[in-house]
């Protein structure tokens, strides 16, 4: 069975950086995309970030410029480098993969941006 564990959460300030990592468990071949959700109560979840292979990367444009997404070449295991982080930020991110067509994600970490 494949599983998907994040870790690097927890609190920062207004402006700081974190940087989250997720490495995958019992996948025998790439999984693509990777990328990472991120989810606040009573909001849709939303896919802040998405990388196939190590090359082709997409945002969304609450992020865009200031999280950067990247992976291991050959590795199912990709970052997520969060810079000049907001009060808005504050969500549980999670990790997903597509694997044989099926996505897989990650329990969760929580990320608190605050003062």
């Amino acid at each position: 069975q494949v599983h998907l564990v994040e870790s690097g959460g927890g609190l920062v300030q207004p402006g700081g950086s974190l940087r989250l990592s997720c490495a995958a468990s019992g996948a025998k071949s790439s999984m693509d995309p990777m990328g990472w959700y991120r989810q606040t109560p009573g909001k849709q979840r939303e896919l802040v970030a998405s990388i196939i292979g190590v090359r082709i990367t997409n945002y969304s444009d609450s992020v865009k410029g200031r999280f950067t997404i990247s992976r291991i070449n050959g590795r199912n295991t990709i970052y997520l480098q969060m810079n000049s982080l907001k009060t808005e930020d504050t969500a549980v991110y999670s990790c997903m993969g597509k694997y044989y067509g099926r996505e897989i994600r990650g329990q969760g970490i929580q990320v608190t941006v605050s003062s």
